[in-house]
């Protein structure tokens, strides 16, 4: 395949892609890398509007970064009553099969004492932990966060926070298992670590 020809496929597919994403700031940069791409294509090949065209959505995926950069966001944790909170099932309801693929195995029904966490971020619910107290460990059950805030600022501002829900000082920390990949990447970007607890594997981390 020629040289131009490689740029020019190459820009297509990153805008392509770009649209894909869920995550604002993830689909700004993928296009702003896309656009670029396309802009270089157009002056390579002398299509001069192609080149100003995606040089002018290049400039533009680089101003709404740096807002974005610039936003001071609010978090906060709200904890809820799990068994009596009609807004929980409606949330578990209507993320139920975004859910079920991270946590094929969660059913909120089989827990025996399941306590309830949502993380709010400029006051909007967009994050829910569902965990048991089983000393020494807490068990994890659902540490969801709906598509279009999935930037670990949710997860690492709970974990920061573990004082205000945790009090007991006899608990060594965090356990949860998974069979999902994405699920265990995302555990191990936090700092958790696969460790086997009676025989089973699960991740780990510390409070």
């Amino acid at each position: 395949m020629p040289v131009l020809e490689f740029v020019g496929y190459l820009g297509s597919v990153l805008v392509a892609v770009s649209l894909m994403m869920s995550n604002i700031v993830r689909l700004r940069w993928i296009n702003l890398f896309g656009a670029a791409v396309f802009s270089t294509y157009g002056i390579l090949i002398g299509a001069f509007p192609v080149f100003l065209l995606n040089g002018f959505i290049t400039l533009v995926d680089i101003y709404y970064l740096i807002q974005l950069k610039k936003q001071r966001e609010s978090f906060e944790l709200l904890k809820i009553s799990v068994p009596n909170s009609s807004f929980l099932r409606r949330f578990l309801q209507f993320h139920k099969e975004s859910i079920s693929g991270f946590f094929p195995e969660f059913d909120l029904h089989k827990l025996i004492d399941p306590q309830g966490i949502f993380i709010l971020r400029n006051m909007l619910p967009v994050g829910l932990f569902i965990y048991e107290e089983k000393a020494p460990y807490i068990r994890i059950h659902l540490d969801y966060v709906i598509p279009e805030y999935r930037d670990l600022k949710n997860a690492r501002f709970l974990f920061r926070r573990t004082g205000e829900f945790i009090k007991d000082d006899y608990f060594d920390g965090f356990i949860v298992r998974s069979t999902v990949k994405a699920h265990r990447r995302y555990l191990e970007k936090l700092g958790f670590r696969e460790m086997r607890i009676d025989g089973t594997e699960w991740y780990f981390r510390r409070l």
